[in-house]
C-alpha cells in the first residue's frame, strides 16, 4: 500500500496567501484587506489552518491540564490509540487526570505537520517527541520517544474533530535524570516490546501500566495497514482502525 503523500502547505506560505493573495482561487470567503484589496479566502487554506490549529490545542490543551478544553477537541466517538490505555476521548481524560494525581510526568512535543483532506475527512501527520520521567530500578530516568501521531479527523458543522489518534513509533530512548546512575534493566523485558518503543514501554510496565505490544512503528505490517485505513477513510468508508 502506498503512502499517503501530497496535500500539506507550511503555515507561512498559507498565512502569506491568506494575507496578501489578490488572485482568485474559486468559490470561498471575500473579504476586504486594510488597503481595500479584495481577497478569496479559499476553503482548503482555512481548512488546513483549523486542521493544524486542532492538533495544536491537543497536545497544549493536554500537557497543560487543561480538561474542559481538551474534551472540545474530541468527537463523542473519538479514540486514543496510547501504548498505556486505549479509549474515547472521555476515558482518555479521565487516565490522564488519574495519571497526573498519581505523579504520571508525560509531556509531548510537536514538529513538521502535513494533512491530506478530501471533503469534510481528514488524515493528518504531526512529528512529535513523547517524553515521560519516571523512577525505573531505582533510577530516575527520562524516556524520550521520537514519532509521529496519525489521526483521523472529521468535520462536522464547521468545526474539525478527532475520530481517532494513533502514534506511530518510530524510536526511542532512555537516560538517567543525574549523571552517573545507571538503571540496570531486564534485557529479557525489554526485547518483548517493539523496538520503536521499547524503552518507554518498559518504563510503562514498570509503573503499573499494561503496554499495547502492536503498536504501529516506522516499517513494517503494521505500520502498512495503518496507511490503508487511512486511505480508506479519505474514500469515505467507515473507519478500519482501533478495533483490536
Amino acid at each position: 500500500m502506498a503512502l499517503p503523500v501530497g496535500g500539506g502547505r507550511p503555515l507561512l506560505e498559507i498565512a502569506a496567501a491568506i494575507r496578501y493573495e489578490r488572485r482568485k482561487f474559486g468559490s470561498g470567503r471575500r473579504r476586504t484587506d486594510a488597503q481595500g484589496v479584495k481577497l478569496e479566502f479559499n476553503q482548503d487554506l482555512l481548512d488546513r489552518l483549523a486542521v493544524r490549529q486542532l492538533i495544536d490545542n491537543w497536545v497544549l490543551w493536554r500537557d497543560s491540564g487543561f480538561w474542559e478544553r481538551f474534551r472540545t477537541v474530541w468527537w463523542p466517538e473519538g479514540k486514543m490509540m496510547a501504548t498505556w490505555t486505549q479509549g474515547t476521548g472521555d476515558e482518555f481524560i479521565e487516565m490522564n487526570k488519574k495519571g497526573w494525581d498519581s505523579g504520571v510526568n508525560i509531556l509531548h512535543f510537536q514538529g513538521a505537520h502535513f494533512a491530506d483532506i478530501s471533503g469534510h475527512r481528514a488524515i493528518a501527520q504531526t512529528k512529535m517527541h513523547i517524553s515521560q520521567r519516571a523512577v525505573v530500578e531505582g533510577v530516575l530516568v527520562d524516556v524520550v520517544c521520537t514519532g509521529r501521531f496519525y489521526d483521523f479527523l472529521e468535520k462536522r458543522d464547521g468545526p474539525w474533530g478527532f475520530v481517532l489518534r494513533q502514534p506511530i513509533y518510530e524510536k526511542d530512548r532512555m537516560d538517567p535524570v543525574n549523571s552517573g546512575e545507571v538503571p540496570k534493566l531486564d534485557r529479557a523485558l525489554l526485547e518483548s516490546f517493539p523496538e520503536g518503543y521499547r524503552h518507554l514501554a518498559y518504563l510503562q510496565s514498570k509503573i503499573g501500566f499494561a503496554v499495547k505490544k502492536n503498536m504501529p512503528g516506522l516499517k513494517g505490517e503494521r505500520v502498512a495497514q495503518l496507511y490503508a485505513a487511512g486511505d480508506k477513510w479519505l474514500k469515505g468508508e467507515p473507519l478500519a482502525w482501533g478495533h483490536d
